[in-house]
């Protein structure tokens, strides 16, 4: 175990034996992640390429006997408590709704749960992007199979923390945040098929061309409870319905059965509002399985390509871009020894991702984290992060 996670792993013990006077029993750690490429298809049944990152959510547990759960967040020095038997949801301290949604969830799958004394701790940054609340979800999920001695599929797990966030926190996330969060892999980004939810490890062999991972966080924060991302979902199925209007012998149930001829014969029946969201994500698939191509090429110069091309579309086309991304884009870009980048997320702030030669990172942070600051008046910040495994558990 690596220094810093000697240091995180004894502090969240010191934590929980503080605040609930015994050692835990148990400890989850799940990973935020970074979409390299593949931004709003996984809700359309498309493809993603998602990286777990070494940014996690931690959560040490104990089991209880009187059917109760008390979670304490060291980030928050916040504490919540409720029973099994009556979850409800929190307006005061919103990250509780994830631990709540979780047992929630599991438990009208039919799942039996113990009570849990929780202590949670995480330096996925929130709000930017790289899906804290799905690594709180699936480390939390973890606690609570762990302490019950469940067995449950890694799809399972993903897809019962995506319904926690769909049907008790209120956000339409696609799947894949959790899935990213359970099935990453080290040194490999995960291509996802969101419909069959088929999972694909791709070598990333980044330190072969002496690359880095760097996320930049505009420190514009994102709450997409109360973004367009919603509206976007919306008129997403709005366009594949009339779409299947015009289509209907092929009787297409998502953008993910549109091809870009079809748009191109058929387009003008759209209104063009529409037009323009199907567009980005029909592209956007035809993108991730090109990048997925140039990644095991090694054809770096097309991976740019393409990284600049999605965020191009998801600034015209999809409206989901700002200029504070924009601008972190266009510094980026500017810089030499950055080989890729484009905004990452939902967007309407957060993060961009980028691909960084080693010998380039000082020149970034000059050039596009400080400029960007001095530019904006924001906290700019960059992040360089590696791939990691998903989900994991240790009992003590």
């Amino acid at each position: 175990m690596e220094r810093p996670a000697v240091e995180r792993f004894e502090a969240i013990t010191a934590a929980f034996r503080a605040r609930f006077g015994r050692p835990p029993g148990g400890f989850t750690e799940a990973p935020g992640r970074v979409n390299l490429i593949g931004e709003h298809t996984d809700y359309n049944q498309g493809f993603v390429l998602p990286v777990a990152i070494d940014r996690t959510i931690a959560v040490a547990f104990a089991p209880r006997e009187d059917g109760r759960v008390r979670a304490y967040s060291l980030d928050f020095d916040q504490e919540d408590e409720f029973a099994l038997a009556d979850i409800c949801r929190r307006e005061d301290e919103p990250w509780a709704n994830y631990v709540r949604g979780v047992a929630l969830i599991l438990q009208q799958a039919g799942h039996r749960l113990t009570g849990l004394d929780l202590a949670i701790q995480g330096d996925v940054p929130v709000g930017a992007g790289l899906s804290s609340s799905a690594a709180l979800e699936v480390a939390t999920l973890g606690a609570f199979i762990a302490a019950a001695g469940l067995t449950l599929s890694d799809q399972d797990k993903a897809l019962l923390a995506q319904r926690a966030e769909n049907e008790f926190v209120g956000v339409a996330c696609g799947v894949m945040d959790q899935m990213a969060a359970v099935f990453g892999r080290a040194d490999h980004a995960l291509r996802i098929d969101c419909r069959s939810l088929g999972t694909e490890p791709v070598p990333l062999n980044l330190e072969a061309h002496g690359l880095c991972i760097v996320v930049a966080n505009t420190g514009v924060r994102r709450a997409l409870t109360s973004s367009a991302y919603n509206q976007r979902r919306e008129e997403c199925n709005r366009a594949v319905g009339l779409l299947a209007l015009l289509l209907h012998k092929r009787r297409p149930r998502s953008l993910r059965d549109i091809t870009l001829n079809d748009l191109r014969a058929h387009g003008r029946f759209l209104p063009q509002e529409l037009l323009r969201r199907a567009r980005h994500v029909v592209s956007e698939n035809a993108r991730v399985l090109a990048t997925v191509d140039a990644l095991q090429r090694g054809d770096l110069e097309e991976v740019g390509r393409l990284f600049y091309a999605s965020h191009e579309s998801l600034a015209r086309d999809y409206e989901v871009s700002s200029p504070e991304l924009d601008l972190m884009v266009e510094l980026a870009r500017s810089l030499e020894g950055v080989v890729a980048a484009r905004m990452t997320g939902a967007g309407f702030g957060g993060c961009t991702v980028n691909l960084v030669r080693s010998d380039a990172l000082d020149g970034f942070r000059r050039q596009v984290i400080e400029a960007y600051r001095a530019r904006t008046g924001l906290p700019g910040e960059m992040h360089v992060c590696r791939a990691v495994d998903g989900l994991r558990t240790v009992r003590y």
